[in-house]
């Protein structure tokens, strides 16, 4: 995709999504990496239901590691893959205090470092908590990138980040990460696509073909 059609491409999403944010309820840079990493695999609508309560109840690092390992398991239970997490947040809580004098730390090299925190999750910490440009890949940006054309189909989860980080000016990566998710949760969805209404369709084979394919069986049913 030539500098033209990006800039377009990233206008456009823009105007569609221009309140996309972080959704995941949080109060501190703390709470927002627990919040991350719970939701691997979860929709943020349901993790924002479990930490509700979790949040009130654990306010600390150590709050975390002074219950047993499967009261927080019980806490998380509507969480996918919970037993994991559970063990995870003990773990990353306890390398906070041990390294970190209990405050999560603001490199993204230092979080990676922490259990369960990957290079996404690290992203959107020091995206969202510590203004630092970041652009996060998950499921929703890595898919639209490949139906517009920012990125090939086979482009691995990295490759996506680089060539976004590439075509996207830097003080724009956070809320074009941000802009992106809002763009594929509510129109670019991966089951059943809004093709029909969007603006850049033009940009996506994939979509074309899906519309081609309906205009066909549309055609052969009235015919």
């Amino acid at each position: 995709m030539n500098a033209t059609r990006m800039r377009h491409t990233l206008d456009t999403i823009a105007e569609m999504f221009p309140d996309a944010r972080c959704e995941l309820n949080h109060r501190n840079p703390f709470e927002l990496t627990i919040a991350v990493l719970l939701s691997a695999q979860c929709t943020d609508e349901t993790v924002n239901k479990v930490t509700a309560a979790l949040f009130d109840k654990y306010r600390t690092p150590q709050d975390y590691l002074n219950v047993p390992l499967e009261e927080l398991e019980n806490d998380i239970r509507r969480i996918g893959l919970f037993r994991n997490k559970a063990a995870n947040i003990q773990k990353l809580c306890r390398l906070v205090i041990d390294k970190h004098g209990g405050e999560i730390p603001r490199e993204h090299e230092a979080l990676t470092e922490l259990p369960g925190v990957g290079r996404k999750t690290a992203n959107v910490v020091v995206s969202n908590a510590f203004d630092v440009p970041a652009i996060a890949v998950d499921t929703h940006v890595e898919r639209v990138s490949k139906r517009l054309g920012i990125a090939k189909p086979e482009d691995s989860v990295l490759e996506v980040e680089k060539k976004l980080m590439r075509k996207v000016p830097r003080n724009e990566w956070t809320i074009t990460h941000h802009r992106l998710i809002f763009f594929g949760r509510y129109h670019c969805k991966a089951q059943n696509p809004k093709c029909e209404v969007c603006p850049l369709l033009e940009n996506c084979k994939e979509g074309k073909a899906r519309m081609k394919a309906a205009f066909k069986k549309k055609r052969s049913v009235t015919t």
